[in-house]
């Protein structure tokens, strides 16, 4: 992945998230939805390791993680992916 023309290193959980958000635009998911679509069965750890994956994914990715285009959060649900696939 790329941003402003510059390779970004993504963690191999950080990808997965990042890809299964992407593949579904504006779907919202739960973390436990994250984890089930994204990291698997064999994921063993609590669902709040979601929450620091996508904080990681924000300081990647966004431009200004205050105000985020890509990786958005929907109080009370979950997160969703608001770019373009």
């Amino acid at each position: 992945m790329t941003k402003n023309g510059e390779v970004v290193d993504l963690t191999p959980n950080e990808y997965k998230i990042l890809y299964s958000m992407a593949k579904s635009p504006n779907s919202v998911f739960s973390r436990n939805g994250l984890i089930e679509i994204a990291l698997g069965e064999n994921f063993h750890g609590y669902d709040r390791a979601v929450d620091s994956h996508i904080k990681n994914l924000r300081h990647k990715i966004e431009d200004d993680t205050k105000n985020c285009k890509y990786i958005l959060t929907v109080h009370g649900m979950g997160y969703k992916f608001g770019g373009k696939k």
